[in-house]
């Protein structure tokens, strides 16, 4: 994920201590504890080359991918939506070849977020829930990132589009113009327009922008998109986070869905394996953890 990238010289100048709770998820949490939450760690793709080797066998064919990553993991962030809306055959056969119990979360159609700003979609957003839905019980928490010029001027926009969404389709939303959260009043009122719909949060915990960390829930899900810049700060960062949502759980947070991203693609799977660690280590959980292969070294000849 380019958002909010920094270059690795400068990630010692960045206070990535988490903001306080935004006073809102009290309006949206029970109070009451979940002893056992529903919690998906997953990563933005499936078929990685650099994993060969390391949590894929070394040859792999490219029809395989999903059906290995499907049996390492339990959820996806399904970029691919982003670009293409796939056909009824390949959502079907994305089911078929996954595990069960796995899930999958699109992300919506640049044409509807970014080239449409959400305005002129009603055809493209109908095509695009109608394969969604093809997955069933698979379907996760699609999720609908506004542009970075989405700016809470067009409120009325995106109220307008969450109208036109099925009422059975409970998504979760990426804000990303930083004056979303310049006005508390403005963000407090897109928070109240998401639990008015049923839905949630995304939450980027990105280096260049900690705004958009901004700890806010519209329900009792949160989604968190977390970029890991393969550098000491990534394992207390991931450390901070387990002790948040050990509060949120107290407080009523019943799902949560972490999408492991890393400027450095190649080691996504261990900083996703260390977050599912944590996860079953604080909370008893028994969550999958990705299998890793033996590292071959090779022989010397003397």
């Amino acid at each position: 994920m380019d958002f909010g990238k920094l270059p690795i010289h400068e990630l010692s100048k960045v206070d990535f201590t988490l903001q306080a709770d935004n006073a809102f998820n009290t309006k949206v949490l029970s109070g009451i504890p979940v002893k056992k939450p529903k919690v998906k760690v997953g990563c933005p793709e499936w078929a990685n080359k650099d994993w060969n080797g390391k949590i894929y066998p070394h040859k792999v064919n490219k029809g395989d991918y999903l059906r290995l990553y499907s049996k390492q993991f339990e959820t996806i962030e399904l970029n691919i939506t982003h670009y293409k809306i796939p056909n009824q055959d390949e959502m079907k056969a994305w089911k078929e070849d996954s595990a069960d119990g796995f899930t999958f979360n699109p992300k919506f159609p640049q044409v509807i977020t970014h080239d449409n700003l959400l305005q002129k979609s009603d055809a493209v957003t109908k095509v695009f829930c109608e394969r969604i839905f093809e997955l069933e019980e698979k379907l996760g928490i699609p999720f609908l990132q506004l542009a970075p010029y989405f700016m809470p001027k067009h409120f009325h926009i995106l109220e307008k589009y969450l109208k036109t969404l099925p009422t059975n389709l409970k998504i979760a939303v990426e804000f990303r113009h930083e004056d979303w959260f310049k006005n508390e009043k403005i963000w407090q009122q897109a928070l109240s327009l998401l639990q008015s719909f049923g839905h949630g949060t995304v939450i980027t915990d990105v280096s260049g922008r900690r705004d958009v960390a901004h700890q806010s829930l519209s329900n009792s899900i949160a989604m968190i998109r977390w970029t890991g810049n393969e550098h000491p700060s990534d394992y207390p960062r991931i450390d901070e986070w387990i002790q948040k949502l050990k509060s949120w759980f107290e407080k009523g947070v019943e799902e949560v869905y972490v999408f492991v991203h890393v400027n450095d693609k190649d080691c996504v799977p261990e900083l996703a394996f260390y977050w599912i660690q944590q996860f079953n280590l604080h909370f008893d959980l028994n969550l999958k953890e990705p299998k890793f292969l033996p590292k071959v070294e090779q022989m010397s000849l003397f």
